[in-house]
């Protein structure tokens, strides 16, 4: 039989007690915002040069890609420059034969941080070099690469590929493709994830982005000096086997946070897989 009673007040109190935690819950427990979320992340080694995410890394090589600047004409530079080292920017009017054709164009929004031989700038160093009408990038060629650091321009302002990378794991100096093995962990090319890095020493480097197939034969990764837009920085996707075969070694940074085991959890959003570029026969870059 049915009793109609008042409950007491502990068991009011109960209840209030269980609705709040019910409201708290409720509160706390939000849907997946479709953006890329990290797990619980082991610290990286204290004693690397900086400390960051695979999301942080992989987020500022996008700004790179992404990054909105306006040229003008006084930007472009084909010829020496006040301290006699050949500069050639990669605006839409350079097209020599033996080099890779440029592609920004003054007076107009341009998308992406254009490549400089021994570049390091960071976008605000960038934009201002741009202002005060310096060279806006210094492809790369045969000579720089003899030359080397004397072939640097001061002149003008752009990343190469390691300056690129040297700012996507937050290092405080540059670190070419023969130093950065110092402040990294040689590791499987099977184990590669978002954060990693394959280089060359004395050749090029690019920054490692995910699996972009299920049975992990292409990687996804950011570059500069690569096709097929060399002289820009950009999300691109190849064979790990032909990357392997030009001589691409993989690398962890010692800094960089990752998971205590191997999730399969996705870094790179939906959008910006779309978007990336498809390069079926990957070559070294910076020809």
């Amino acid at each position: 039989m049915a009793h109609n009673m008042m409950p007491s007040s502990q068991a009011l109190r109960h209840l209030t007690l269980s609705g709040i935690v019910l409201l708290i819950a409720a509160c706390t427990s939000t849907k997946p915002s479709g953006k890329a979320v990290e797990a619980v992340l082991l610290p990286g080694d204290p004693s690397a040069p900086s400390q960051l995410t695979p999301t942080e890394a992989l987020g500022i090589a996008q700004s790179y890609a992404k990054h909105s600047w306006r040229p003008f004409a006084r930007n472009i530079l084909h010829g020496a420059d006040k301290a006699g080292v050949l500069v050639n920017t990669p605006d839409a009017g350079f097209n020599d034969e033996k080099q890779r054709a440029g592609w920004w164009l003054p007076g107009e929004m341009n998308q992406g941080v254009p490549y400089k031989w021994g570049g390091f700038d960071d976008l605000a160093a960038f934009d201002q070099g741009v202002a005060a009408g310096r060279a806006a990038g210094d492809v790369s060629s045969a000579a720089k690469r003899v030359a080397d650091n004397a072939g640097v321009s001061a002149d003008a302002a752009g990343v190469d590929c390691s300056g690129f990378i040297s700012r996507c794991l937050k290092l405080p100096t540059v670190h070419d493709t023969t130093q950065l093995p110092a402040v990294c962990t040689p590791i499987a090319a099977a184990d590669l994830r978002p954060g990693d890095l394959l280089n060359i020493p004395r050749g090029h480097v690019v920054l490692c982005a995910g699996w972009a197939r299920p049975d992990r034969s292409w990687i996804y990764f950011y570059e500069t000096g690569g096709p097929p837009d060399y002289w820009r920085p950009g999300l691109k996707e190849s064979p790990l086997a032909a990357m392997l075969e030009l001589g691409y070694q993989p690398l962890r940074y010692r800094g960089m946070a990752r998971e205590p085991g191997v999730s399969g959890k996705e870094v790179l959003t939906r959008s910006l897989r779309a978007k990336s570029a498809v390069v079926t026969e990957p070559v070294i870059g910076e020809p």
